[in-house]
């Protein structure tokens, strides 16, 4: 792999063996022989586009087959594992083409959480964080994709949310 040193190669190759796409630092540990180490692979890592920065303490591994480091993940999936699981719920446009209400393609993805707000591209996917309480995002469903959860406004409620638009 151009580019790539031995050392970025095995830790690439392990993660990829253990279909380990989503990881945190401490799952290079074993790779590195201390934090500046750890840190430096991180960075060259991002750097080379083989990995993609998720949440503060998360990483998405690029797969070896991806040319050029160009890949994308089910949104969802993505939107699961920047909230690590919990506090948030895909709503809007994205929940209503999930439950077949439209047929439209969402251009972004709407996420209702108490943890943030703003814009943000990962992967390719523009997710659009909104604020809301912790009460309502305990009402969001569970579902699966790929045996993945995550969250989601129920189907009665985005109907409701559609009927407004």
């Amino acid at each position: 792999m151009e580019g790539l040193s031995k050392k970025e190669i095995e830790i690439i190759s392990s993660l990829e063996f253990d279909e380990k796409y989503f990881f945190s630092s401490k799952d290079i540990e074993k790779f590195v022989v201390n934090k500046t180490q750890k840190y430096n692979t991180i960075k060259n890592l991002l750097k080379k586009e083989r990995i993609v920065k998720i949440n503060r303490k998360k990483y998405y591994l690029v797969p070896i087959k991806a040319r050029k480091g160009k890949w994308t993940e089910n949104p969802f999936i993505v939107a699961d594992e920047i909230f690590d699981g919990e506090g948030y719920f895909v709503g809007g446009w994205a929940a209503a083409n999930y439950w077949g209400l439209t047929d439209q393609i969402p251009i972004q993805y709407d996420i209702w959480t108490t943890k943030r707000q703003g814009i943000v591209k990962i992967l390719g996917i523009r997710f659009k964080f909104h604020r809301t309480t912790k009460k309502r995002t305990e009402k969001a469903i569970t579902e699966y994709i790929k045996e993945h959860p995550f969250k989601i406004l129920g189907k009665e409620d985005t109907k409701a949310w559609l009927s407004k638009k």
